[in-house]
C-alpha cells in the first residue's frame, strides 16, 4: 500500500482521533482549564505511543506540561528532525458566536469544527499518521531520519517557560533541522511554505508636565502642553515615506533578495479582497518602495495601538491635561532585536523631547523574528515533498505573527522549515474554526515525504 492508500484507508480514524483531542479544552491562558491542559498532554502521549513511537512523555516545565517523543532511526548517523507544535488552545466559549460548543468538535462536509481543529491540534496529529504512512509504504520499522516531537502546552500565552526548558534539554533534542507545523499556507489551491515571521515588541510611552490640569484661558500658549508634546512624537515616528525614523532601526534588517521578491510578486494577491478583509480600508498605505505583501511579511513596523490624555467625557473642558499617554507596537523582522529596538526608541524619544515636560517609557520584552533561508538544502526538501503530497507548484510566504520559533533557531542551533496546511480562512482565534480534513491528510502526504527528502539532504 502507497502513503496515499494508507492514509486514505485511515482517514475515519484520524478524524476522530481528532475530534476526541478537541474535545479537551486545554486553554492555557485560564487557570480554570489547566487541568485540561495536562490532560490534553496525557492524551497526546497515549496517541502517540498507540501510533508506534517507541518513546512518549510528558515533560513538566515549570509551568504547563509539554510532550516529548522520539523514535530512532535504524541507522545512528541518520538526520535528526525536531518537529515542533503546540496541544494548548485560544479561549472559547459558545457566547462569542460560535455556532456550537467549541469543544464539543463535530465533522461535516469534509471540515472538522472545533477550537485546536487547525491552531494547532490538527497539524500536530498529522505527523503521527503521516510517519505510520511513510513506515507502511515502505516496509521498514523506523523512520529514515531520527524523529523527535516536541508539543509545548503554553504557546497561546507567550511560551513562558519554553526557552528554559530547549535550554535545559538542548543536549537530548540536538536536531539537525527543525520542523515548524503552525502557520498556514497561501490557500488551498496555492500551497506554499512560510520562510519567515515577524517578531514583537510592545512599549507604553507617558508624557507629564505640570502637576495638575491648567485651565487653558491662563496658561494656554505659555507652558508645554502633553498632549500637543505626545503627538508630536508619535508624528516623527515615520517620515513622509513611511519609514520609520528611530535612529539604527533598520540597520539589522536582513533584506529581501531578488529571488525573494520575485517569488512573493507571483502570489495571486488581490488587494480589492485584501482591503475588504482588513475591515474595508480605503487605500493601501506603509514603507515607500515596498508591495504590500511585502510590508506586512518583511518589513519592520511602528504602530500607535492607542492614545489617551486629558478630558476625553461628554462636553468641553478646556484644559491644558498634565498627562498624556500612548502605546506603541513594534514588529520586527530578521534580524532586529526586540532590546535594542526599544533602546532605539529611548534615543529618539530623548533627542526629541522639549523643556518643560518629562518623557517616560515602559517596555515588554518581546518576541524575536525568525527566517528560514529559501535556498537551504532543508526548505528544498520540504518544497519536494508538499509538490509529492499536492501536485503542484509550491510557492513562497512570510507571516506577520509571532511565536517561540526564533528560540527554537537560537537555543537548539538549527535551521527551520515550515511544513503546514493551515488557512487564515480557518478562523484560528476566533469563533466557529475549523480544518478541512482534506487539507490534514495532503499534511500527512506531505511529512510522510518529508522524511525520506530530509534523509536524503545535505546538512543545512
Amino acid at each position: 500500500m502507497d502513503v496515499r492508500d494508507f492514509i486514505a484507508a485511515n482517514a475515519a480514524d484520524f478524524s476522530q482521533a481528532l475530534r476526541d483531542w478537541l474535545s479537551i479544552p486545554s486553554v492555557s491562558a485560564d487557570p480554570a482549564r489547566h487541568g485540561d491542559v495536562r490532560r490534553s498532554a496525557r492524551w497526546l502521549v497515549d496517541y502517540l505511543k498507540e501510533s508506534g513511537f517507541p518513546v512518549a512523555e510528558v515533560w513538566e516545565t515549570g509551568g504547563l506540561p509539554a510532550v516529548y517523543a522520539h523514535w530512532p532511526a535504524a541507522d545512528p548517523a541518520a538526520k535528526k528532525v525536531l518537529v515542533y507544535g503546540h496541544h494548548d488552545v485560544q479561549p472559547a466559549a459558545l457566547e462569542d458566536g460560535w455556532e456550537s460548543e467549541p469543544f464539543e468538535p463535530y465533522e461535516k462536509d469534509g471540515r472538522i469544527f472545533g477550537r485546536g481543529a487547525s491552531d494547532d491540534k490538527g497539524q500536530v496529529l498529522f505527523h503521527a499518521l503521516g510517519t505510520r504512512a511513510a513506515l507502511a509504504a515502505s516496509g521498514r520499522s523506523a523512520p529514515p531520519v531520527t524523529l523527535t516531537l516536541l508539543i509545548e502546552g503554553e504557546e497561546e500565552s507567550g511560551s513562558p517557560t519554553f526557552a528554559r526548558l530547549l535550554r535545559e534539554r538542548k543536549d537530548q533534542l540536538a536536531p539537525d533541522v527543525i520542523v515548524i507545523s503552525d502557520t498556514t499556507m497561501w490557500g488551498a489551491g496555492t500551497p506554499s511554505i512560510c520562510t519567515g515571521m515577524r517578531g514583537l515588541v510592545d512599549a507604553e510611552i507617558s508624557v507629564t508636565g505640570p502637576v495638575r490640569d491648567l485651565h487653558s484661558g491662563s496658561f494656554g500658549g505659555g507652558v508645554p502642553n502633553p498632549a500637543h508634546v505626545l503627538a508630536d512624537l508619535l508624528a516623527g515616528l515615520h517620515d513622509e515615506n513611511g519609514h520609520v525614523t528611530l535612529p539604527g532601526f533598520y540597520d539589522d534588517v536582513v533584506p529581501l533578495s531578488a529571488q525573494e521578491r520575485a517569488l512573493l510578486a507571483r502570489l495571486p494577491f488581490d488587494e480589492k479582497e485584501w482591503l475588504h478583509d482588513a475591515g474595508d480600508s480605503g487605500a493601501t498605505y506603509g514603507e515607500a518602495g515596498y508591495s504590500t505583501l511585502e510590508r506586512i511579511w518583511a518589513r519592520p513596523t511602528a504602530e500607535v495601538n492607542g492614545l489617551w490624555g486629558g478630558h476625553t467625557g461628554p462636553g468641553g473642558k478646556t484644559i491644558i491635561p498634565k498627562a498624556a499617554h500612548a502605546k506603541l507596537s513594534f514588529r520586527l523582522v530578521a534580524d532586529q532585536e526586540p532590546a535594542k529596538v526599544v533602546s532605539s526608541l529611548e534615543k529618539y524619544l530623548k533627542a526629541s523631547t522639549p523643556n518643560g515636560v518629562v518623557v517616560s517609557l515602559t517596555a515588554g520584552t518581546g518576541v524575536r523574528p525568525c527566517r528560514s533561508a529559501i535556498d537551504s538544502p532543508a526548505v528544498a526538501a520540504a518544497r519536494r515533498a508538499m509538490e509529492r503530497a499536492f501536485g503542484t507548484e509550491v510557492l513562497f510566504t512570510k507571516e506577520g505573527g509571532s511565536g517561540p520559533e526564533a528560540d527554537l533557531a537560537d537555543i537548539l542551533g538549527a535551521p527551520l522549515v515550515f511544513v503546514a496546511v493551515g488557512l487564515d480562512a480557518d478562523q484560528i482565534h476566533a469563533p466557529n474554526e475549523y480544518v478541512d480534513l482534506s487539507r490534514l491528510l495532503r499534511g500527512a502526504e506531505s511529512v510522510a515525504y518529508l522524511w525520506e527528502e530530509l534523509a536524503g539532504a545535505d546538512n543545512s
